[in-house]
């Protein structure tokens, strides 16, 4: 709990985390935005194909542009300020760069960039949940190897979801569930880019203003999203997906022990030690009161008598029984609060979230027929969910 104080004295000896961030898009325009506050931290390097859009997240993020114009990554590093590119690789070399942060948002591209930034002994910040879901526990274990930090994104809920178990177990408490809230209703499923903001509830020109991307924001409500990063918390935590997969059942936040238990108990889940994402809509499609749908949550059991009647009287939001309880946090900040992982990476040594095995995995479901030889358009897109 003294991050700040670290980075203050980082501050002090003009001695900053360097940071290197690979695609400027919405996540990485919301870290911009506060690592120009955040003391002790300089953005050494922004790389992003475009890199006009990447001017323009400076300026979005309140960028003054002698901030953001070095002509070099030399120049930025004698400066203290930031150089653009639209090369991450040499971004990833450069002198003086401590942590990268992945944020293009592309598999393929967030693993490459993984892996080089580990062989330059760079520390690794993983936006890119999907790039996790498929290589994470391996990109972990070519970090250990290398001596630096793989962590998943705080700010993005697997890594807060990370967080709230952690907290749980290093308190002796025996964790029975833990994930997070969403817009979900089964028909959603079937979402392309073309429908997502009607489900989503949000104009097209609220989505337009918001720079915010259809596929992707489809990928949440088509459940493609909440799959992934589900694995990606199993992997992180050692929890065990649910056999028939995510159920979403509807939830108050407050309710999170009543029904996140196992169903011998009166509850939802097959077992417990499992994961379990939350709806803010009920089936008839009116909304969850006090839901949890940009929230996180954990569900705990009481492992002695003792515990359970302290669960009962300090309100800790037990079940009926008093055997279960929970702890939720409503929001989730994505890249305001990423910086607590760059400081965390660089500062202790510490990820917020990290594989340590291969626990779960996310199947692709078809949307439509599909034709013989079709190329799958991936999450979000119009053909499968996962």
């Amino acid at each position: 709990m003294n991050l700040h104080r670290k980075l203050l004295v980082r501050a002090e000896e003009k001695r900053p985390i360097r940071v290197g961030l690979i695609g400027a898009g919405k996540f990485g325009t919301m870290f911009l935005a506060q690592a120009r506050l955040t003391p002790g931290m300089q953005i050494l390097g922004v790389a992003d194909l475009n890199v006009g859009r990447a001017r323009e997240a400076f300026q979005r993020a309140g960028w003054p542009a002698e901030q953001f114009g070095a002509a070099s990554f030399a120049a930025a590093l004698k400066s203290g300020t930031t150089h653009i590119t639209d090369d991450a690789l040499a971004l990833i070399k450069a002198g003086g760069l401590d942590v990268v942060v992945e944020a293009t948002g592309v598999p393929q591209a967030g693993i490459k960039h993984a892996l080089a930034a580990i062989a330059n002994k760079r520390h690794v910040v993983m936006v890119c949940v999907e790039a996790d879901a498929l290589a994470g526990p391996l990109l972990a274990k070519r970090a250990e190897a290398a001596g630096v930090v793989y962590s998943l994104a705080y700010g993005d809920q697997p890594a807060i979801i990370c967080e709230l178990v952690d907290w749980a177990r290093t308190c002796g408490l025996p964790v029975v569930c833990a994930g997070k809230g969403t817009r979900y209703h089964p028909t959603f499923h079937e979402s392309t880019p073309e429908t997502v903001w009607k489900y989503f509830g949000w104009s097209e020109e609220t989505a337009k203003k918001a720079g915010a991307n259809p596929k992707m924001f489809n990928s949440f409500i088509d459940g493609t999203k909440s799959g992934i990063e589900m694995t990606a918390v199993c992997n992180a935590t050692g929890l065990i997906a649910p056999p028939d997969g995510l159920q979403f059942p509807p939830v108050a936040a407050a309710e999170v022990a009543k029904f996140l238990k196992p169903r011998t108990d009166g509850g939802t889940l097959p077992y417990k030690g499992t994961v379990e994402v939350i709806s803010s809509l009920n089936r008839d499609m009116t909304p969850v009161p006090h839901h949890l749908q940009v929230g996180v949550y954990v569900t705990y059991e009481a492992p002695s008598e003792y515990t359970q009647r302290c669960f009962h009287e300090y309100w800790l939001l037990p079940d009926e029984t008093g055997k279960y309880a929970g702890l939720y946090r409503p929001l989730h900040l994505i890249g305001l609060e990423l910086g607590v992982s760059v400081a965390s990476a660089a500062l202790r040594a510490e990820p917020t979230g990290c594989p340590v095995g291969w626990q779960a995995d996310v199947v692709a479901t078809a949307k439509r027929d599909l034709k013989p030889v079709e190329v799958l358009d991936g999450e979000g897109g119009y053909m499968v969910w996962g």
